[in-house]
């Protein structure tokens, strides 16, 4: 298939990348190398993807409606993986702004083209940030969202509200994602496995929030991808018993459909830590904070919907997946 993959020199994006080309498919990604984070690493992921003859990158901004209308009738793309988007909660603090350029701009530039150019199924990625101030656990893709506590998580909760309706209007199957804590080799240095190894490694101390007490559905790239994958070959068809009446949030009478990919085994923050020190062999000295706004203390994820209609769910131990980047770390580092 020709498949379109937005954000393709991010973490999650070059691994989905990788796994398509493997399989057969022919990818365009596009990003905007964005400076949020160390360029040299989106670049060093890109590298790995240009050995695929099948493989064509165009640096491109999401926002620009005009450069996203182009690229469309240019590629005419079968089915599209949307994983550009600002990240993180806390930067959103900070800059909000570039959370509504990007993941409300951004998202209905690729909406549009989805709509006017016959794309077969459109995947995005939510985020378990959706979830927000909701404490029963596990968190259901069926129980209400309404109550964000980040910016981040409530552009994420937009993206789906959008997606629906132009599932609605315009018959396009839709699948949103919601993503619980991705770890593992080529991440985001910006995430706390990354910046927990660099400063254990350096010596310096390791913001440990909440004093250690969240509890995290830390889920696996591997895991995250083969998930997104499976999720892009089944299409989203509609829920002939959906009843307004009594509202099933996470489907619909249109063909739109929400999954949540998480490892389905949350771990204390504390045992994170403690393995990480395991397999850098030294301590990490810990600086104890509050909890910050706009994080939770817990994320769990019910994955049963995957599970029964995709035939999935993630598996890698956390042992496995810590050990695995740590490995890498040190190799993509050159760490003696």
């Amino acid at each position: 298939m020709r498949i379109l993959v937005t954000g393709a020199a991010g973490f999650i994006g070059s691994a989905l990348s990788k796994r398509l080309l493997a399989r057969g498919d022919h990818v365009v990604g596009i990003d905007n190398l964005s400076d949020y984070y160390d360029v040299k690493l989106k670049d060093d992921r890109l590298a790995n993807l240009e050995q695929y003859e099948r493989f064509r990158f165009m640096r491109l901004d999401i926002v620009d409606g005009p450069a996203m209308e182009r690229l469309f009738s240019d590629v005419k793309p079968q089915r599209v993986a949307h994983l550009a988007a600002q990240a993180g909660v806390r930067y959103s603090l900070v800059n909000p702004r570039a959370y509504i350029d990007s993941n409300l701009i951004g998202f209905m530039n690729i909406l549009e083209g989805c709509r006017h150019h016959g794309v077969e199924h459109f995947v995005y990625a939510s985020s378990s940030s959706v979830y927000g101030a909701n404490t029963k656990l596990p968190f259901s893709v069926h129980d209400n969202v309404d109550h964000p506590v980040s910016l981040y998580g409530a552009t994420k909760k937009a993206n789906e509200l959008m997606a629906h309706t132009y599932s609605h209007l315009y018959g396009i199957p839709t699948t949103g994602l919601r993503l619980f804590t991705v770890y593992g080799p080529w991440g985001r240095p910006d995430m706390s496995l990354f910046l927990f190894t660099r400063n254990i490694l350096d010596g310096k101390p390791i913001d440990v929030f909440n004093y250690g007490n969240h509890r995290r559905d830390f889920t696996y790239i591997d895991d995250i991808v083969e998930g997104v994958e499976r999720v892009i070959d089944d299409v989203a068809k509609p829920n002939d018993v959906w009843s307004g009446d009594c509202p099933d949030p996470g489907t619909s009478r249109a063909p739109y459909r929400l999954y949540n990919i998480g490892n389905h085994n949350p771990v204390a923050l504390t045992r994170y830590i403690e393995l990480l020190e395991s397999y850098l062999g030294k301590k990490a000295i810990k600086n104890m904070l509050p909890m910050q706004p706009g994080d939770v203390t817990d994320t769990y994820a019910d994955v049963d919907d995957l599970a029964r209609d995709i035939g999935y769910k993630p598996s890698t131990p956390i042992e496995t997946g810590i050990s695995r980047f740590v490995d890498w770390y040190k190799d993509y580092y050159e760490v003696t």
